[in-house]
């Protein structure tokens, strides 16, 4: 039992540190999300910006293609962006999930450690009683192991006794 209560602490114990291990993830990746997602207001700021100088005059063309071929690749990044939210969006449920299991497992220690002691406690008291009834009944043997003395005393003197008044009406 002091075994499995061993193995249980330790599971307990392992399963701290992964609950710890998956807050921090999860604190990383909310970071994470939010520094993506301010990029993606910048990204989309910038298509902004650049729609508003191709109105201006025909003289900023040059401009207006620069200007287009950063909205092409901040479009491409924002794809990009989304696609790494949607994946960090998908370790945050896997870690919640996980966490979730945890949990659970961490309830069923803690529920087989109350059942293990209650056990325990129960063998103890067992124990105990037994271990008094022996006592009792060891000294019970001993006072029916006087008792058996005494009695074979008496009869070897009875006999004795026998013996001495048989002889003496033989002898008379």
């Amino acid at each position: 039992m002091e075994r499995e209560l061993v193995a249980v602490g330790m599971n307990l114990k392992t399963l701290e540190v992964h609950e710890e291990r998956a807050l921090q993830r999860e604190n990383s990746f909310s970071d994470h999300i939010q520094s993506l997602q301010n990029r993606i207001k910048e990204v989309k700021m910038v298509k902004i910006l650049g729609s508003a100088l191709s109105k201006i005059s025909q003289p900023i063309t040059q401009l207006k293609v620069v200007e287009l071929a950063k909205i092409n690749m901040g479009e491409n990044k924002i794809v990009e962006l989304e696609e790494e939210l949607r994946v960090v969006g998908n370790n945050l449920k896997s870690l919640e999930v996980s966490e979730e299991k945890a949990l659970q497992r961490e309830d069923s220690y803690e529920e087989q450690i109350r059942t293990v002691s209650a056990r325990l406690k129960e063998a103890e008291t067992r124990a105990e009683f037994a271990e008094r009834s022996v006592q009792k009944l060891q000294k019970e043997v001993d006072r029916l192991e006087d008792e058996l003395l005494v009695e074979k005393e008496r009869v070897h003197n009875l006999t004795e006794e026998i013996e001495q008044t048989v002889q003496e009406i033989q002898t008379s």
